[in-house]
């Protein structure tokens, strides 16, 4: 199990490569996302967001436990997991170079900063805080994308 969790959590070694596995992590996740959307239902998309959520947390409580460290950084899981919660949320980003920029921008920015309560959701325990940090750095960046979305569509907006 710890072989396939250390697989799982690193995204198959992405994340222990030297330069920028989280952004690295986010463009695989948003890749995915965006090439998936065509392919199936929204329940079914949801359905393997959920079961991602769950495998992610898993699988970075292993690696945790195996390194002794909290969040460490090959763990890219999250990442991924976070911008394809985006492109589930957000299927239009799919339609738009600017909504793709704009969407993986801000959730790499949110990731990084972790405003309130971000920094707070990455203290819980094990795997769960690795996973909800980036699930919050979504919700941000899906409300502003929507905010974008809505203002596009205003009279002279």
């Amino acid at each position: 199990m710890p072989r396939l969790a250390n697989l799982l959590a690193t995204v198959g070694g992405l994340g222990d490569l030297p330069y920028a596995p989280g952004t690295l992590g986010s463009a695989v996740g948003l890749l995915v996302g965006l090439l998936w959307l065509s392919y199936e239902s929204v329940a079914v998309r949801w359905g393997v967001l959920a079961l991602g959520v769950f495998m992610g947390v898993v699988a970075s409580t292993s690696v945790e436990r195996q390194l002794e460290t909290h969040d460490p950084p090959c763990v890219v899981i999250d990442e991924v997991i976070g911008m394809l919660a985006i492109a589930v949320a957000v299927p239009r980003i799919s339609h738009s170079f600017w909504l793709f920029a704009i969407a993986f921008s801000l959730f790499r920015l949110f990731d990084i900063l972790k405003p309130p309560p971000l920094r707070w959701l990455s203290r819980f325990p094990t795997g769960w805080g690795i996973m909800l940090d980036d699930l919050g750095a979504s919700a941000y960046t899906v409300l502003i994308v929507w905010l974008i979305i809505g203002v596009a569509k205003w009279p002279g907006g």
